[in-house]
């Protein structure tokens, strides 16, 4: 039988050695997520789906539910209706949890309560328009898998395929992730799962602690429990600062961190008069142990919130201090990319409407109404690509359609794989010119796409294992890597974690910020907020210091506006930390 290995952030691995062919051909690796679109390709027919279904991107998922925001009337609403992020937000919050709307509502988005009635028109229509179209989100593969483990015989049917089931990173998975390896597995036989409760920092995505805590007890006999408390990146005082911090939380697994590097330099509470100085004492440290041979991408300033950084940002710019941001656009979000692959995606799948909207208005002169006639032409036609060679095009778009057609049809009918993506392009290459700023730059994103697509077999494998797991930054974003060999990391913690740094600068640590004012009054949360300053704690090699302002700016206050307030010592830092 396989191995199936779910790694919640894992790249695919190759095998090392001829000698395991056999063995990594019968190995499964991947996320939840691709390991579920490949088992429904197998077993489309069986939750009514086609095996050639497409996949959507988070950010083609929000395009459609704007789309059917639009349609439903719902954005005209007297009252400003969600958003379309915060609409899919609350679709993927609510299928991962599997928690009905109205608990998904008044725990995670209390301020769209209003709206419960409405959302609940618009992901009906939502869950239609996918089927109709045969495309799935992202919540829709672990969705569709649950679905298929529903039924016993084909929960051991698919259970018994794996001989081991491998997880990483468990402490970030949801309700749904859990019940799926709960149905393949009931009785635990060949399940490890590793991860850390300490880290458990993503409920806001669903995720959520009660799994790694419940796991040993969910088997008979409960499973056995391993303790890795060695670490090998923080010095001792760093680490005795962690424990003590964890210490005072409530339900956890009981850890002592330990480290072969001992240090006589302990972790610094550094307490400063308000942000303008938080930000002046930061830079000096910052330059100071980069007088010390500390390289600026060796340091790292995190903070709970993004715009936490902004007075930091001004003193850096002041200073000359080059910095990189985490936390920007991703590659799958710059509008070139998804360009190209609406064009692809609506080459393999002509039911694409997204794709095929998306696609049209890349030609002069056309705009939302005229890709809109010509969908409804070529869906009535049966999604026959000569019914759309034939669509009169405005006389802006004829030289470029035509080219655009044969294209389609060609890519649409082709089984060979190899060379689509220099066809196409070699179209969309003038569009790009014509379309964009900076495109020299843009094209660098296109071209590093044609080097990815000849990694895969097919163009539906290229397509979705793209939208799964895709490159990070795109250049257009990424500025001139010849600006400076050296620059210091902004990130939020969320964005830290799984990352290292030798000095780290932690701003912020006080009530309101660390824990977070939103924590208030519950439990739980405040616990999440415990490890979020853990995160940040551990992400230090050899220094560390937490920075808190005795009093800092606020905005956007709804009775006072704009206020600097007194900052109250955070809970965490208790006396004996």
């Amino acid at each position: 039988r396989a191995e199936l290995i779910t790694l919640q952030t894992l790249r695919a691995a190759r095998p090392a050695a001829t000698a395991h062919a056999d063995a990594t051909r019968r190995l499964w690796s991947g996320t939840y997520h691709s390991i579920g679109n490949r088992l429904l390709r197998d077993y489309a027919a069986v939750v009514g789906l086609e095996p050639s279904f497409s996949v959507l991107d988070r950010g083609d998922a929000a395009d459609l539910l704007d789309f059917l925001r639009q349609e439903l009337g719902l954005a005209k609403k007297e009252k400003r209706f969600p958003r379309k992020d915060a609409c899919l937000a609350i679709y993927s919050h609510r299928v991962n949890s599997r928690q009905p709307l109205t608990r998904t509502l008044e725990e995670s988005f209390p301020w769209c309560t209003d709206w419960t009635g409405e959302l609940t028109q618009l992901y009906r229509r939502y869950v239609e328009v996918k089927h109709a179209q045969q495309l799935l989100d992202y919540d829709d593969l672990l969705l569709y898998w649950s679905i298929l483990v529903q039924e016993p015989r084909l929960a051991r049917e698919i259970g018994g395929r794996f001989a081991h089931v491998l997880i990483d990173e468990y402490q970030d998975t949801n309700t749904l992730q859990a019940e799926i390896v709960y149905a393949m597995k009931p009785d635990g036989a060949g399940v490890c799962v590793v991860g850390d409760d300490a880290q458990a920092i993503y409920s806001f995505r669903a995720a959520t602690i009660e799994n790694i805590l419940n796991f040993p007890e969910r088997f008979s006999p409960p499973a056995e429990i391993i303790k890795l408390e060695h670490n090998y990146r923080s010095v001792q005082p760093i680490l005795d600062a962690a424990n003590v911090l964890m210490r005072a939380g409530k339900r956890q697994y009981q850890k002592a961190l330990r480290s072969d590097r001992p240090s006589n330099r302990r972790p610094a509470y550094v307490a400063v008069q308000d942000d303008q100085a938080q930000a002046l004492y930061v830079v000096e440290q910052i330059l100071s142990a980069r007088e010390q041979g500390v390289l600026l991408r060796k340091q790292a300033v995190l903070m709970r919130n993004s715009h936490h950084s902004d007075v930091l940002e001004l003193e850096l710019v002041r200073r000359n201090i080059p910095y990189v941001k985490y936390g920007g656009l991703r590659f799958l979000e710059a509008a070139h990319v998804k360009d190209m692959l609406a064009l692809l995606r609506w080459a393999d799948n002509p039911r694409n409407r997204l794709a095929g909207f998306r696609a049209l208005q890349l030609l002069p002169g056309v705009g939302p109404a005229t890709a809109d006639r010509c969908l409804k032409v070529f869906e009535a036609s049966g999604y026959a690509w000569p019914t759309l060679a034939a669509y009169q095009m405005p006389a802006a778009a004829a030289a470029e359609w035509k080219g655009l057609t044969v294209l389609l049809c060609e890519l649409a009918e082709a089984s060979e794989w190899a060379g689509q993506l220099a066809r196409l392009r070699k179209w969309y290459d003038p569009q790009l010119e014509r379309i964009y700023d900076a495109a020299r730059v843009r094209a660098g994103d296109i071209e590093q796409l044609e080097r990815l697509s000849t990694q895969f077999a097919t163009r539906e494998q290229f397509i979705t294992e793209l939208t799964l797991d895709p490159p990070q930054v795109t250049g257009d974003l990424a500025g001139d890597p010849l600006l400076d060999e050296d620059y210091l990391i902004l990130s939020t913690v969320h964005s830290a974690k799984g990352q290292e740094w030798v000095c780290v600068y932690v701003l912020n640590v006080a009530d309101g910020n660390f824990p977070n004012e939103h924590a208030t009054g519950r439990p739980d949360l405040i616990e999440e907020e415990r490890r979020l300053l853990y995160v940040a704690m551990t992400r230090a090699k050899q220094d560390l210091q937490l920075i808190a302002p005795l009093k800092y700016y606020i905005t956007q206050q709804s009775r006072a506006g704009d206020a600097h307030l007194y900052g109250a010592r955070s809970r965490f830092m208790t006396d004996e930390l």
